[in-house]
């Protein structure tokens, strides 16, 4: 058994933690997949990759309102798939393995490619990947980054089924002609936008009764709405069963129509993601885990047990790289400064949908104000009524805001529409650094015509 000051298992956001002022302590590097962890390799960044090439697939459907006649002449997968991967993603993740295995800076750092476990108190058995057995480690810290994966559903004949997940789907081999998305939450709605904008047609199966219905409902009810013009959308459908024959692969689902039958060659699904705490068998070492399997921590980052760290998607409900990189600093610094210890600012957690149209939130939706029991002010601003939305001929996306009435605080702001995560950044700033209305709106200048002018409008329609 092997003992160490720290041992750091995920290198997601995890890797980030050992810089230079770790290179006197002896280090433990845990990985039992590829290095990079979810957003690297199979999710944020090889995502928007795909986005970007589907807006650009879908730019010749809108230039003929412009006067403008494009055409798609054709897209080209594979040349897509491995520019992504190929050219990309596959060589940082190599690159940063081989750092960690090879390079001087780490000498301190033995990195252990396998599957760890709590085998007892602070103790850490690796099933090393190569087939070669097992080493169990301890730690006097040690910091759980590991992730989490895809839910897969319990429906009859899934499981011995050919279908994927967002693991696997941006590396087809092909593009289908049909695809079945089962799920309609962020990864659906991405992954709709993207297969849809290069030629595959798209069959969305919800069991609730809109797309996105974690957004506000004005923001989700617009969604949905659009959604409906672009996919074939079934809401409020459940799955029964899947089969497959023949490369096809039909699912049977029932709805408000009744029972049918969705065929298509490939089917995704994309109905969640979970944490990775089972897998580490945390009750050797008395770690708490919530009810949806988040391994329990304080505010910083400290989980139940003393000196062991959590942070990213195995404790965090935003699976969202930035919290995770958030977290990681905070680790990272009340590891080097264990007497000064900070928090990690979960109060304005801000998220984005890459699909189309894309769609930014920060705060509460109105329903969570009203159910909170605040005195709020509400305010709609299109784009259509902006200068920039007219030149863009822009007649569905709006942006929402959300003040108290009383303070001239925002609580919450909502935008559907052209680059909402970018329009979106002033009013998280204006909430992180408790900035009112007013001064908002009134204290700065705004470019006109600008798409910004979209937030400043709003704000001057907010009744305080």
């Amino acid at each position: 058994m092997r003992h160490f000051d720290l041992i750091v298992v995920g290198t997601g956001s995890g890797n980030s933690i050992l810089d230079e002022r770790f290179r006197d302590q002896r280090v433990a590097l845990v990985e039992h997949g590829t290095f990079g962890g979810t957003c690297l390799n199979v999710g944020c960044i090889p995502t928007k990759m795909l986005v970007h090439t589907a807006d650009l697939a879908a730019t010749p459907g809108r230039a003929g309102r412009f006067g403008v006649d494009e055409t798609l002449d054709g897209v080209r997968w594979p040349a897509i798939r491995d520019r992504i991967f190929a050219d990309r993603i596959d060589p940082i993740a190599r690159s940063g393995r081989e750092y960690r295995l090879t390079h001087p800076d780490n000498d301190e750092v033995t990195v252990y490619l396998g599957t760890a476990a709590f085998t007892g108190h602070k103790e850490l058995t690796v099933t090393l990947n190569d087939g070669s057995g097992t080493e169990t480690i301890t730690a006097e810290q040690i910091v759980l980054a590991a992730g989490g994966r895809p839910v897969v559903p319990d429906i009859e004949g899934l499981a011995g089924a050919d279908f994927h997940t967002s693991d696997s789907v941006m590396r087809l081999a092909e593009l289908p002609e049909r695809m079945i998305i089962l799920g309609s939450g962020f990864v659906a709605a991405e992954f709709a936008h993207v297969f849809s904008a290069l030629g595959v047609r798209v069959t969305m199966v919800a069991r609730s009764g809109g797309v996105l219905r974690h957004e506000d409902e004005d923001i989700s009810a617009r969604f949905t709405q659009l959604a409906a013009q672009r996919w074939e959308v079934r809401l409020h459908t459940q799955a029964l069963r899947v089969e497959q024959s023949g490369g096809l692969t039909r699912l049977d689902v029932v709805g408000p129509d009744g029972a049918e039958t969705i065929e298509g060659e490939v089917l995704l699904v994309a109905t969640g993601r979970r944490p990775n705490t089972d897998r580490l068998n945390v009750a050797a070492t008395d770690l708490a885990v919530t009810a949806d399997g988040h391994l329990v921590v304080d505010e910083h980052q400290r989980t139940t047990v003393p000196g062991i760290w959590a942070l990213g998607d195995i404790s965090s409900p935003w699976a969202l790289k930035h919290v995770a990189n958030h977290e990681q600093r905070v680790v990272q610094h009340n590891l080097l400064h264990p007497t000064d210890l900070v928090a990690s600012d979960h109060r304005f957690v801000p998220h984005a949908v890459f699909s189309s149209p894309q769609i930014a939130a920060v705060g509460l939706t109105e329903a969570q104000a009203i159910d909170q029991g605040l005195d709020v002010t509400v305010a709609l601003q299109q784009y259509a009524d902006i200068a920039y939305g007219w030149a863009m001929e822009e007649e569905t996306g709006f942006a929402k805001l959300i003040a108290d009435r009383g303070t001239g605080r925002l609580v919450g702001a909502h935008i559907i529409g052209p680059q909402a995560p970018t329009l979106i950044q002033p009013l998280i700033q204006a909430m992180s650094f408790d900035m009112d209305v007013r001064t908002l709106a009134r204290g700065q200048y705004w470019i006109h015509p600008s798409m910004p002018e979209l937030v400043e409008n709003a704000l001057l329609k907010l009744e305080l």
